[in-house]
């Protein structure tokens, strides 16, 4: 039998264990002559693939379906956010922020907020305090609903999809009752919120987690405990703890590679010192654990809004003028927040006037994408897409 590439003297003198594709093709890569070697190219994966999820490119260096490198090029849905916000209040900031990643909109509103009642020493009290921890938490869960019906469809598992988006339409409901608005919310603002909360608000919450606590176990039973979601999770898109922190890496991602550091654990606002909960870490820092840490965090994230709930303290709920103007002392701010996806930062630069000389978004999402690029290298083109759904990446938060 004669093998191209091969002479006999090569095949007396060298022992070569070939058990799967995957080792004959790195044998053969070492045999320029080969008809089985391969030659390195590029492709685009995007900027409109569906599951680069938005209007993100990936330039990828390819060996046949191995992928050698990435490049990831941005810019697509640049809007000059920060640059806008030179030119407009404080208050009218906050309004920008839920156009970052718009799936943890409340959350950004918060970040802005505080950062401006920090700045002017403003006090908020409990209720507004516990009000916005409640919401921040509703929608922790309305987000890492959306992320698993779309990691399931990216994996080929169609029904996770609705199901995810059936459930996450309960809290949409409720935001939509309170806030009038579904996905830019804009509710939180500084000095508290901009109305108070539907009255029928605690009790659909309550019917809300005695729905949803059942249903994160049929998620387990539907798509956890599959064995092809295992093949395709375990062992992939492995990032250690170093490489995370290297990168800037927060959030679930962070966590995943074994790193305990959450905000609201480390460096408590809201009412989260009032709580008791965990932070879920995991072991092996690749696409399995990144999806347990989620799995994890919408039942602790059900556990801090059952402990408040039926606690909502008595107060108003905006604690300065309607409209009033904002006015920040000279001087450089900074305020940061745990999201669904990492961490929120907001630097303020203010020289004294009613708009900030200079605004800064540090976003999660940025970093959190360049740990791709360390993550993916050697592994196949299928496995480039669970590692970009295992890191939740929304891109307009990106950009900016």
């Amino acid at each position: 039998m004669e093998i191209t590439g091969m002479t006999a003297a090569t095949m007396s003198n060298t022992e070569v264990p070939v058990s799967s594709l995957d080792e004959r093709i790195k044998f053969f890569q070492n045999e320029p002559q080969s008809a089985l070697a391969t030659q390195e190219y590029f492709v685009n994966m995007g900027p409109q693939h569906p599951s680069t999820h938005g209007v993100l490119r990936l330039v990828l260096k390819m060996d046949g379906e191995t992928v050698r490198e990435i490049i990831p090029v941005l810019g697509y849905v640049h809007r000059g956010m920060e640059k806008k916000a030179e030119y407009i209040g404080y208050r009218q900031q906050v309004h920008l922020t839920d156009r970052l990643d718009y799936l943890c909109a409340l959350m950004n509103n918060w970040v802005m907020a505080d950062a401006v009642e920090r700045a002017m020493k403003i006090e908020l009290n409990d209720r507004i305090l516990t009000l916005r921890t409640i919401f921040a938490e509703l929608q922790r869960i309305q987000s890492h609903q959306l992320w698993w019906g779309v990691f399931g469809m990216d994996l080929g598992a169609f029904t996770p999809f609705l199901y995810g988006f059936r459930d996450r339409e309960k809290i949409t409901a409720i935001f939509e009752d309170t806030m009038g608005a579904r996905l830019t919310m804009n509710y939180i603002q500084p000095g508290g919120l901009m109305y108070d909360i539907h009255p029928e608000f605690p009790r659909k919450v309550k019917d809300f987690l005695k729905y949803f606590k059942p249903i994160l176990n049929e998620y387990d039973e539907l798509f956890t405990g599959n064995v092809i979601v295992h093949q395709r999770l375990k062992g992939i898109g492995i990032l250690d703890g170093k490489t995370a922190i290297s990168v800037g890496a927060s959030g679930p991602v962070l966590r995943a590679s074994g790193v305990s550091y959450d905000l609201r654990k480390s460096d408590p606002y809201g009412v989260y010192s009032k709580t008791q909960f965990e932070v879920p870490v995991g072991t092996t820092g690749d696409c399995w654990d990144r999806y347990i840490v989620r799995m994890q965090e919408m039942r602790e994230s059900i556990r801090i809004v059952e402990q408040l709930i039926d606690n909502i303290p008595e107060g108003p709920t905006m604690v300065m003028k309607f409209g009033a103007k904002i006015r920040i002392p000279e001087g450089i701010y900074y305020n940061q927040m745990e999201t669904a996806r990492g961490i929120l930062g907001v630097m303020l630069v203010a020289d004294g006037t009613e708009k900030p000389y200079r605004l800064h978004f540090r976003t999660p999402n940025f970093n959190n994408l360049w740990s791709v690029i360390s993550m993916a290298k050697g592994l196949r083109l299928a496995d480039l897409v669970a590692i970009l759904s295992s890191v939740d990446i929304v891109v307009p938060d990106i950009d900016r």
